[in-house]
């Protein structure tokens, strides 16, 4: 889909945009790149991603299992056992989000310098002024 095609009418791409921010907010594309390797319980989960409060990862894992990401899998056991794991979707979406990932490491350095001329050319151009 092209950029143009997004600038349609807004409101039947809004349910696009809301998916896509989903997938790659904060937390989104934390939880999905970890849910790649295995299934994960709540607090396992919590761990691993690190930083993250209770409450933003519930809303997270809420979000991605309405829009058919996440499973949750409750088992009826003492104490209670939730695990979370990719559906094919998920999955199909993680690897999406795992490669720009990847990308944004190989290329940190790059956008590093980038970062620096842009706040050189600025500093010399208000100093101009």
């Amino acid at each position: 889909m092209s950029v143009s095609e997004w600038k349609g009418d807004g409101e039947a791409m809004c349910p696009q945009r809301l998916v896509l921010e989903h997938v790659t907010s904060r937390w989104g594309v934390l939880v999905l790149i970890q849910l790649l390797d295995r299934p994960y319980r709540f607090s396992e989960l919590r761990r691993a991603i690190g930083r993250v409060s209770e409450k933003m990862l519930t809303q997270t894992l809420q979000t991605l299992e309405r829009d058919g990401l996440v499973h949750r899998d409750a088992k009826p056991v003492i104490p209670p056992r939730v695990d979370y794991s990719l559906t094919g979707l998920g999955r199909e979406a993680a690897e999406q989000v795992r490669g720009l990932a990847q990308w944004t490491a190989r290329r940190m350095d790059d956008v590093l310098s980038a970062r620096r001329a842009y706040d050189e050319a600025r500093d010399i151009q208000s100093r101009a002024s």
